[in-house]
């Protein structure tokens, strides 16, 4: 009983080891990140459609409940990027921005993103989030990256400017271009040109200076909060706030406050399938992030115990005024770097926004929202990462394929479809791979018992005897295949006798492949020919020892491909292993 409070409750695990030195790691880390999250967190709401409080009611419960449940002692929890443009998305198309039912149905995402990922972690199923391919999911992130950014230069602007895709976004920028705002523009420019160069220029400036490298990181996280301070005096101590430059305006001075997701069946229906991809989407970047930063220190972290941990991280989201979150590989490489050693830093992060909520959210009323949308482009573009269609062109034109498909569709379709595409095309992707497995004849290797391809080594064959290895489990894609493969080669030589089915990278035989053998099988014995199989692993011959594949077949099961050669050819004595 208390291994499994332990398995589904890590803090019990890590918070018997905290001592004074893992405290002071995890509030420093704790300040910096603080530091960070609050200009964030305000942009990411607003990215999503929601009032600015909202990202930091999102950036509180969630982080203390993922302390309690997550694995990660890195991984920072709260609103990101492309979960705020697809929260956007979804609740765009169900309520009207800015009224009670587009918050409410925020909340609802936030709670079925929250429940699908706990029914995932509790029956340990986090392994379906496998079925999103890396180049899949780079490919969305940077065209994801560009809709943001894209969709924040109206903001940059001054202009009332909409749409889903890039090429309505561009369409509708140019058509409000004439109304841009002078002093806009100038302020979300300068905002941005300044947040670009503080990420690759305070730093080295700094150090040069003489100031610690510590310090000199400290700095440069805090990049954002410099250009909130200086903007918003800009703007409310000459009030330009009457010059039609966009602020934040009132920001409620209160912790989270208790909130109620909807459960109207017809708004569960229409957020179901939103929820489902923001969840696989989420916990695919989180992951990613957490076992990176886990890996650098040797630390282990469990998958479907992740899915628990975020799972009640979006419930609490939903109950506390938020949307839904995930791990942001900002943040999460921020907490690293800032020598977090447990997940408690998160949990003093979270006490460190409540506080900012109470005490601090008055000071942001003259904030531009020009600056929290150059927060929110110099972020997502380092998402973008237009490599990734040449590397996978040099690599696989499968790759390419499914990662060009991907980008184009969720520019021109919107992000749902292109994240949809992405999971068809990874399935799609690996099905087509594995209905056609490498089949390699192979020989024998001479002065060795080895077996190599015949069309890459010079090796000792048999015109009698046909070996084929295949390098795939069988299972009812690539069964036919496998038919058809020996029925050709069978067919095209008269001389031989035996046919060896070498299978050693053969990890599993479903029922198809089963009977495809049997058919094989079948057709040979007609034939006259003998059909064998060598290499066979334990658990797959396990499998069919339960069928009568065993019983028909009119061949031997060899334990090695040499006792097969040297058995059926009758070539083999004294040259075979010349």
């Amino acid at each position: 009983m208390r291994n499994a409070l332990r398995r589904y409750v890590p803090m019990l695990e890590w918070g018997r080891a905290y001592d004074r030195t893992a405290l002071s790691n995890d509030l420093i880390a704790a300040v910096i990140v603080t530091i960070m999250l609050i200009p964030q967190s305000l942009a990411y709401a607003l990215l999503a459609g929601l009032p600015p409080e909202a990202g930091i009611y999102a950036s509180i419960v969630p982080i203390m409940l993922y302390a309690v449940f997550g694995t990660s002692r890195s991984l920072a929890v709260g609103p990101v990027a492309v979960v705020s443009l697809l929260t956007a998305s979804a609740v765009g198309q169900v309520a009207e921005q800015g009224t009670a039912g587009y918050a409410v149905a925020a909340l609802t995402l936030a709670f079925m993103s929250g429940g699908f990922l706990l029914v995932l972690g509790i029956f340990r199923l986090g392994f379906l989030a496998n079925f999103l391919s890396h180049p899949v999911i780079a490919g969305f992130i940077t065209a994801s990256g560009l809709l943001i950014a894209a969709s924040q230069f109206k903001h940059i602007l001054g202009i009332e400017a909409e749409g889903h895709t890039l090429l309505e976004i561009v369409a509708s920028l140019l058509s409000h271009i004439g109304q841009t705002n002078i002093l806009t523009l100038v302020i979300g420019v300068a905002a941005t040109a300044f947040l670009f160069w503080v990420r690759k220029g305070l730093k080295p400036l700094l150090l040069g200076l003489g100031l610690g490298a510590r310090m000199a990181d400290i700095a440069t996280k805090a990049g954002p909060v410099a250009a909130v301070v200086v903007t918003t005096l800009v703007i409310g101590l000459g009030g330009l706030d009457g010059a039609g430059v966009k602020i934040v305006g009132t920001v409620p001075q209160s912790l989270p406050p208790f909130t109620l997701p909807s459960f109207s069946l017809d708004l569960l229906r229409d957020l179901a399938v939103p929820a489902v991809l923001i969840s696989i989407i989420g916990f695919v970047e989180s992951i990613s992030v957490a076992q990176t930063l886990a890996a650098k220190k040797r630390q282990r972290i469990d998958p479907d115990q992740e899915l628990i941990g975020l799972g009640a991280a979006n419930i609490g989201a939903a109950f506390t005024g938020g949307y839904p979150v995930t791990g942001g590989f900002a943040r999460s490489v921020v907490n690293f770097d800032a020598g977090a050693e447990t997940p408690a830093a998160g949990a003093f992060t979270a006490i460190g926004l409540a506080i900012a909520a109470v005490a601090l959210t008055p000071l942001v009323y003259f904030l531009p929202k020009a600056t929290l949308a150059a927060t929110i482009i110099v972020a997502v573009l380092s998402l973008v990462d237009f490599s990734i269609l040449r590397k996978t062109w040099a690599y696989s034109k499968q790759d390419f394929a499914a990662v060009a498909a991907t980008i184009l569709l969720t520019l021109t379709m919107g992000v749902e479809i292109g994240v949809a595409s992405g999971v068809i095309l990874s399935i799609l992707l690996h099905l087509y791979k594995t209905s056609r497995p490498h089949f390699a004849e192979v020989g024998l290797v001479p002065g060795t018992q080895h077996f190599r391809n015949v069309l890459r080594h010079k090796v000792k064959t048999d015109p009698s005897l046909l070996t084929l290895r295949v390098d795939e489990s069988l299972y009812f894609v690539n069964a036919r295949f496998l038919e058809d493969l020996i029925q050709n080669r069978v067919s095209e030589g008269c001389e031989i006798k035996h046919v060896v089915l070498m299978c050693p990278a053969v990890n599993e035989i479903d029922f198809s492949a089963l009977e495809s053998l049997e058919a094989i099988n079948s057709r040979l014995t007609d034939l006259g020919v003998g059909f064998h199989l060598s290499e066979v692993k334990g658990p797959v011959m396990d499998r069919l020892k339960t069928s009568h594949m065993l019983d028909v077949l009119n061949g031997e099961v060899f334990l090695s491909q040499y006792d097969a050669w040297s058995k059926l050819s009758p070539r083999h004595g004294v040259n075979a292993a010349e």
